[in-house]
């Protein structure tokens, strides 16, 4: 096991305290409440100063630490009665990490390579975590390190020295952010950011004819759905759910709101991924056959509902208000009278995977790996509250065909799961939405990643020193091991590694830390070798306790340091099932 000596604690942990500091805002912010996400601030317009470097060190501390002999870390559940997939997670040796499934799971490899479960040093978890600094400072393996967040403004990284791979193109990369399709793609057109994600539907020709841009389109492996959560009363009844369902012209909401490449969902889960189309289409819109349900129901007058949204643009939500505005007349027209709300995002993310919207709310789901258990697991397991009730005709079939290796051998199971989920209507899917990325013609390995997980690390800006990205909203945190937010995600796949990795632009599993990870023969022990030689930012060696460490302390619920942003750990309980130790 790693360690330090007396001097090398102190010192470390005083160098950590001038670096956070340096991190922080001019003005005093108020102390973050445990439950609460920092509070995420807008920036439409505002063309940051002239970017200069904090004392945040681009090269690793190494002479503050001390190699010890390794002692191994291990954590075994006493059985799997507690409702999770994992049986014991264990550090064999320095290189060696084994993960023990309760279940047979084929998905292992493309969960682990997923940016929810990214490595930190043991020590930086341990020291960081309570004091929740590890959510403004990310220390990873990545080609680039955090140099500076400047609250509602950027976020500035740099080269990372020490890293194990193929070095950034760039120096300095920069994160900036605005909800605005257009204010995006002005600062492009002037050449105050080198690339921007989502250009609004309208601007794709118009990015198309301009020999300065270029335009990455994404296939659309994504999902935008209408929520409800069935404990509240109007969404108790399955008819009016299913009323809802018919009663939402879909293709009028792709035709309008969307760009070219996208198309009505027939089911939760898009075509291209295996199984997602298996059973039947979705209800065919039928404003008299809603209406009909509705009397059935007790509502023959209909009934007020709130819409709720958060304004932000998603590939699979391209024009949230506009969209919010056209489903309400679509519902005034079966008699559902809804309010729009808009919420700020950390928090309607927070109430809407909690199940704690009364009414109904405007999500959506891009694939963070290329599997169907990333859609409907994620979103249809036993011990998801978002939309209440949930079904057992829905999770037990995606959890026996979750330990099915072979897509053809688990069709029957999709097939009755995706029927399922028609007839209860758990949410009404709307589209997979079209979506695509935009650059200056002069950005060498410019590309838009079907998974949203662009990396900047390959690109160059024209041989200029800062590559500037401009996204749709600032990240909630960079503790993205606690995160579900995809603005959040981005820039901590910059910073942060997992195990396995996903091939640029693509959707394949490759290396990552891990130059392996191997399962035995029923795929129920998953055994990770991992790569030698690799610096996290801190200066200290990546070995197998960092690994166990950075899992651990989300799938333990008993853990002192099962803190986090939230503490919710989302991703780590729809992918993996209930964490140990919970209530």
């Amino acid at each position: 096991m790693k360690s330090r000596t007396l001097f090398s604690v102190v010192f470390v942990l005083v160098l950590l305290s001038m670096l956070v500091v340096a991190c922080q805002p001019a003005t005093p912010a108020p102390a973050a409440d445990a439950t609460m996400a920092p509070e995420v601030v807008e920036n439409a317009t505002a063309v940051p100063a002239e970017v200069v470097p904090t004392d945040a060190p681009a090269e690793p501390m190494e002479k503050l630490y001390e190699e010890v002999a390794f002692e191994p870390m291990v954590l075994t559940s006493p059985d799997c009665e507690y409702g999770g997939l994992i049986k014991e997670i264990a550090s064999l040796d320095e290189s060696t990490v084994q993960f023990t499934m309760c279940v047979p799971d084929p998905a292992f490899p493309s969960k682990a390579a997923f940016s929810a479960f990214a490595i930190q040093p043991r020590e930086w978890i341990e020291y960081a975590m309570e004091s929740r600094e590890i959510l403004e400072h990310p220390v990873g393996t990545g080609p680039y390190v955090l140099d500076s967040w400047n609250r509602g403004d950027s976020i500035v990284f740099k080269k990372f020295a020490d890293y194990w791979g193929e070095p950034a193109k760039t120096d300095t990369l920069v994160f900036r952010w605005s909800t605005e399709g257009a204010a995006r793609l002005l600062e492009l057109q002037t050449g105050t950011v080198d690339g921007i994600d989502n250009p609004s539907p309208d601007d794709f020709p118009v990015i198309q004819d301009n020999p300065d841009l270029t335009l990455f389109e994404r296939q659309a492996i994504n999902i935008f759905y209408v929520g409800m959560t069935n404990t509240f009363e109007h969404f108790k009844d399955v008819k009016v759910r299913q009323a809802i369902a018919m009663g939402i012209d879909r293709q009028r909401l792709v035709d309008n709101f969307y760009p070219a490449g996208s198309e009505v969902a027939s089911h939760f889960t898009p075509c291209a991924v295996p199984n997602g189309c298996t059973g039947d289409d979705w209800y065919e819109y039928d404003p008299e056959a809603a209406k009909a349900l509705l009397s059935e129901a007790g509502y023959p007058d209909g009934f007020d509902t709130t819409i709720f949204y958060r304004d932000v643009f998603r590939s699979y939500l391209p024009e949230p208000g506009l969209v919010a505005t056209d489903l309400q007349a679509q519902l005034a027209e079966i008699g559902i009278n809804a309010e729009i709300v808009v919420m700020e995002t950390g928090a309607f993310i927070e109430e809407s995977s909690a199940g704690r919207l009364d009414g109904i709310y405007l999500l959506g789901w891009n694939a963070d790996y290329p599997h169907i258990t990333n859609f409907l697991d994620y979103h249809f397991t036993a011990s998801n509250p978002q939309f209440g009730t949930t079904f057992p005709e829905i999770y037990e079939k995606l959890a026996a065909a979750a330990q099915l290796a072979d897509p053809v051998e688990a069709e029957p199971l999709y097939v009755e799961a995706n029927n399922a989920i028609k007839e209860l209507v758990p949410m009404v899917p709307i589209a997979h939405g079209g979506s695509g990325t935009a650059f200056r013609a002069d950005v060498e390995g410019a590309h838009a990643s079907p998974l949203g997980n662009e990396y900047m690390a390959v690109m160059d800006p024209g041989g200029r020193d800062t590559m500037v990205w401009m996204q749709n909203a600032e990240p909630i945190s960079l503790y993205c091991n606690d995160e579900t937010d995809g603005e959040s995600l981005r820039p901590c796949e910059q910073v942060l590694e997992s195990l396995l990795s996903y091939t640029v632009a693509g959707t394949e599993v490759e290396p990552g830390l891990a130059t392996s990870c191997d399962p035995n023969d029923d795929l129920t022990v998953w055994t990770c070798n991992l790569r030698e030689g690799v610096k996290f930012h801190d200066g200290s060696m990546l070995d197998a306790t960092d690994v166990a460490m950075s899992w651990i302390v989300a799938w333990d619920a008993s853990n002192p340091l099962h803190i986090g942003n939230t503490g919710a750990f989302e991703y780590f309980t729809y992918l993996w099932g209930n964490l140990l130790n919970a209530e």
